[in-house]
């Protein structure tokens, strides 16, 4: 008799169902959440993170740069110069060429697309146009053309120092003119980076291609004191393994594909889905659905309570066959009890474990 009991006891239904219960029931309520995780391990990781990395553009600001300035140079009109960059920028689904397109287009401009078109990663692009080669790209393109000269150089750095982003295109001779570019921050995102600091994330980093200048206004409009600017996607993933080395538990968050290798070297790739790019979501093990990031911090605490129900779970398990076995040792068990105690606690984990569902 207490061999049956001893056996009733020693099942382990709720020791078992504890952890894919609270899984399940967690990533069901990430998904009302519009946050879609790829593993119940991915998000057990959001709840020991302790450093997270973020892209700028499209991840603290909307996305959506506008043109607020155009400068036409060496006898280019401000038309020819649109037709050049419209013709690069129409093979790019990046925010700043999509808001030059959006541009020229509110001007009545239509041009041709660029032939032998080349995308140079972090930098520009190049192509064909007319017959003639033209090149697109930031500020750092155009010192490493070594096609600047010490009067565009100041333009260009006071349009940085003001937040401005800089598009410069130019052919193989001499610099056609440039774009200035503005960027809305997101209004949420000062607020959730103070909660991700509350919530125990001890590192914030700012990695970006932009310029400094524009970074740092970013920054200190978002409360980010940390910043890594005029990154190639290759300086990044660096940044992410110094991150990593550090603390282990890093997340990085972006949604461009400058940003995917950073997403798969992180412990925790975080992509911005609505208005990001696909290789972006491939690379990230999260998608944020609504561009949301308000939704990091509510993840990362959404984490921490699965962890301590499944932790809860296998406690209370073990704890009451610890003590039926004890009470069948010493003769005081029985063998309706051992049943309603076994059945019981599964039913107790489980309803336990549904709590996240709320």
């Amino acid at each position: 008799y207490q061999a049956l009991v001893l056996l009733v006891i020693a099942s382990p239904c709720a020791l078992v169902v504890s952890t894919p219960v609270s899984v399940v029931a967690a990533l069901a309520a990430a998904a009302r959440q519009g946050v879609l995780v790829k593993g119940g391990l991915h998000l057990e990781t959001a709840a020991a993170l302790k450093a997270i990395a973020l892209d700028k553009t499209g991840t603290l600001t909307k996305g959506r740069p506008a043109v607020v300035g155009l400068v036409a140079l060496n006898g280019h009109t401000e038309t020819e110069l649109l037709e050049r960059a419209m013709a690069l920028e129409s093979h790019s689904d990046h925010p700043l060429a999509q808001a030059i397109l959006e541009y020229g287009k509110a001007k009545g401009v239509q041009p041709l697309a660029a032939e032998q078109f080349s995308i140079i990663p972090g930098k520009g692009a190049t192509g064909t146009w007319n017959g003639k080669l033209y090149w697109l790209g930031s500020h750092r393109f155009l010192e490493e053309r070594k096609q600047e000269t010490p009067e565009v150089h100041d333009q260009l750095e006071e349009l940085s120092r003001t937040g401005k982003t800089v598009v410069v295109i130019g052919n193989e001779s001499h610099v056609c003119g440039y774009f200035a570019l503005a960027d809305a921050v997101r209004p949420e995102s000062k607020a959730v980076i103070d909660r991700l600091r509350s919530t125990g994330v001890e590192h914030v980093v700012m990695l970006t291609g932009d310029n400094r200048g524009t970074a740092e206004a970013v920054g200190a409009a978002t409360g980010i004191f940390e910043i890594e600017a005029e990154l190639l996607p290759a300086g990044k993933v660096v940044a992410i393994e110094r991150l990593v080395e550090r603390y282990k538990f890093v997340a990085m968050i972006g949604d461009g594909i400058n940003d995917a290798p950073a997403l798969s070297r992180s412990s925790l790739g975080i992509a911005m889905a609505a208005a990001g790019s696909d290789t972006a979501m491939e690379a990230a093990d999260i998608a944020l659905m609504s561009d949301d990031l308000a939704k990091v911090p509510w993840l990362i605490e959404h984490s921490r309570r699965m962890v301590g129900i499944i932790r809860a779970n296998i406690f209370l398990s073990l704890s009451v066959k610890a003590l039926f076995v004890l009470l069948t040792v010493l003769g005081h068990s029985s063998l309706w009890a051992a049943i309603a105690a076994d059945m019981g606690m599964s039913l107790l984990v489980i309803f336990n474990a549904l709590r996240l569902l709320r």
